[in-house]
């Protein structure tokens, strides 16, 4: 009788573990974790624009922002380059470009770095210094 006792009071014990509120804490926060690894990969990927790689037949060369949810976007298709418009609820083809744009090089680290120090101190300098902002308008 004593062992069946000793073991009733066993699996009592194992099943109000889970009741503890430390092991429920632990449960909650490890879930907390889980989700927010979630959130955080799918932030990463939206914010860089992570994507499937498909064929290198069709690129976007350029982008504007022209409102909060609109753009117009050059994009290439094979040797020819295209402007659309996209908006929230629709694409729309502007025009066939005449005249192709550069296609920037990923393998060139310099042009891409260079290009945003020199647009970030034109910003810096007319922030810093607003005659020099002045004086480039003037011209």
């Amino acid at each position: 009788m004593l062992p069946l006792f000793i073991s009733h009071v066993a699996s009592a014990q194992t099943t109000q573990s889970i009741t503890n509120p430390t092991s429920v804490l632990s449960i909650f926060l490890s879930l907390l974790v889980v989700v927010g690894v979630i959130f955080a990969l799918a932030y990463i990927m939206r914010r860089f624009n992570v994507t499937a790689m498909g064929s290198n037949h069709m690129k976007v060369v350029a982008s504007m922002v022209a409102g909060t949810k609109e753009k117009i976007m050059v994009i290439q298709v094979g040797d020819e380059q295209h402007l659309i418009g996209v908006t929230s609820h629709n694409i729309s083809h502007l025009s066939k470009l005449d005249k192709n744009l550069d296609v920037p090089v990923k393998g060139k680290a310099g042009s891409n770095q260079d290009a945003f120090k020199q647009k970030l101190v034109a910003a810096m300098a007319g922030k810093l210094n607003p005659q020099t902002d002045t004086k480039q308008k003037d011209n």
